[in-house]
C-alpha cells in the first residue's frame, strides 16, 4: 500500500511539473492572470510614483524641514510614510506634528494620508531641536512605506541635503 501511495504522489508531481512547463515555459511557473476589468488583483502591486520635494533650514539648535509629497500615479495611494533621518541626534521631549513620530534618536516618520494620482501634494512641516549647536546637519528624506506600490522612479523620493547653520533654506 505504501508503494501505491508513493507512485500516485510521483505521478501527481510529474503532472503538475508538466502543466507548469506547458503553461509557463521552461523555468517559469504558471501564474493566473487577473480577469479583465478586475482592477488590482491579488498579488499584483499597484504602480505609483511618489515624489518628495522641499527645503531644510538650520539655525542654532533649531532645524526646520518642509516636505511636499506627491504621487504622479497612475494608482492612488492610501497613505505614504516619509522617513526623515538626521546626522545629529534630536533633543528629547519635543512635540511633533500630528501624524509624525520618533523612531530612535535621529529619525522621524510622518504619514501623509491619501495621495491621489496626479493630485495635489501633501505638506509636512517639522520643527525640531537638536542636541547641541551643530555647524551643519545632513538630512536624508525617503519613502519608508507606500502601501506596497511599485515605484520605478526612486530618484525623486530619495534625497540627501547638507544644511549649514546659516538659517538659509536649502532645497531638495
Amino acid at each position: 500500500m505504501g508503494v501505491t501511495r508513493r507512485a500516485v504522489l510521483k505521478t501527481s508531481a510529474a503532472t503538475a511539473l508538466t502543466a507548469a512547463l506547458v503553461l509557463g515555459g521552461p523555468g517559469l511557473a504558471a501564474v493566473a492572470e487577473p480577469a479583465a476589468g478586475a482592477g488590482v488583483a491579488r498579488g499584483i502591486a499597484p504602480e505609483a510614483d511618489v515624489a518628495h520635494h522641499g527645503r531644510v533650514s538650520l539655525w542654532g539648535d533649531r532645524l526646520g524641514v518642509l516636505v511636499r509629497t506627491g504621487n504622479r500615479g497612475p494608482s492612488r495611494l492610501e497613505d505614504v510614510t516619509v522617513r526623515l533621518r538626521f546626522s545629529v541626534p534630536l533633543a528629547a521631549g519635543q512635540e511633533l506634528p500630528q501624524g509624525c513620530l520618533r523612531s530612535g534618536g535621529r529619525t522621524v516618520l510622518c504619514g501623509t494620508g491619501p495621495l491621489t494620482a496626479a493630485g495635489p501634494a501633501r505638506r509636512t512641516a517639522v520643527g525640531l531641536r537638536l542636541v547641541g549647536r551643530p555647524a551643519e546637519v545632513v538630512v536624508r528624506v525617503d519613502t519608508l512605506w507606500n502601501g506596497g506600490a511599485s515605484d520605478r522612479n526612486r530618484r525623486n523620493d530619495t534625497h540627501q541635503v547638507l544644511a549649514p547653520a546659516t538659517g538659509d533654506a536649502y532645497a531638495f
